[in-house]
């Protein structure tokens, strides 16, 4: 049904969201910018949920269809449907309805269903290192990736000290695997990388203080740091990482975490 044709699909993002940022890195680490157009959400996500505002440098307009929630894009799709509305949407213009709003498996769309046609065989999932990528995955979408948002979003003070502590013996684990290669997986960048590597770069500016994992900085750790500023050496990861959409969703968004939404001024660099 969704055959890959240049010019067919658009991108439904936010900055702010770790999970939309991968499908952005992909995107550019693909060579699909000039053919997988891009709407991007304000940053601001309150009783609405995700709406369309240009007024925030960054943020744009709903390109295709001129709406102003994101909520309407879903109902575009299936009018009777209900399920959270959530970054990212991969859509098809042709038959105008949801490709996929899945970030991992958008993120495996992209690396390889447009290869020929692009000409680009890049391949961050290679057979050979698949099994260790899949553990990696699963332990950072567990502990790392979703760990964060577990502590932040903590009801109880057990939830939390089990959320954090999980979170901190992971990234030393994986603090400690990085003094051995340049990557996760050797010395190219793989999946594993790519979906560690917005979490990281939020971390110091959002997560240490708004979610409480404030056991370290990534900036204390030797290899983890290291490694976050090899990956900001990629172009598709520093073209994509824009802090002020980070600092403003979090902190603006999140009522019941900062109430009075005061933004902080740091830190200068992450």
């Amino acid at each position: 049904m969704f055959q890959p044709e240049l010019g067919r699909y658009h991108l439904y993002v936010s900055y702010a969201c770790p999970w939309a940022t991968r499908t952005l890195i992909y995107r550019q680490l693909k060579d699909l910018n000039d053919h997988i157009s891009v709407s991007v959400v304000h940053p601001d996500m309150l009783d609405d949920g995700w709406v369309f505002d240009s007024s925030f440098p960054g943020a744009t307009e709903d390109h295709l269809f001129g709406k102003k929630f994101l909520r309407e894009i879903y109902q575009k799709a299936d009018p009777s449907i209900t399920t959270s509305v959530t970054v990212p949407i991969l859509w098809d213009k042709k038959t105008e309805t949801i490709v996929n709003n899945e970030s991992s498996q958008i993120i495996r769309i992209l690396n390889t269903a447009f290869n020929d046609l692009t000409g680009n065989h890049i391949d961050f999932y290679p057979h050979e290192k698949r099994t260790e990528i899949d553990r990696l995955n699963d332990m950072i979408y567990n502990n790392v990736n979703n760990g964060v948002y577990k502590s932040g979003f903590a009801l109880t003070q057990s939830a939390y000290d089990d959320a954090v502590t999980k979170l901190f013996e992971t990234l030393d684990y994986l603090d400690e695997e990085l003094s051995h290669s340049k990557f996760l997986v050797g010395d190219d960048i793989t999946e594993a990388d790519l979906r560690l590597i917005p979490t990281l770069l939020r971390f110091d500016a959002v997560y240490v203080t708004h979610f409480k994992c404030n056991i370290r900085r990534i900036v204390d750790y030797k290899n983890l740091h290291r490694y976050m500023q090899d990956m900001l050496e990629v172009p598709a990861i520093k073209d994509t990482c824009n802090i002020d959409h980070i600092k403003r969703h979090y902190y603006y968004s999140h009522e019941q975490i900062n109430p009075y939404r005061i933004i902080p001024k740091g830190p200068s660099n992450i």
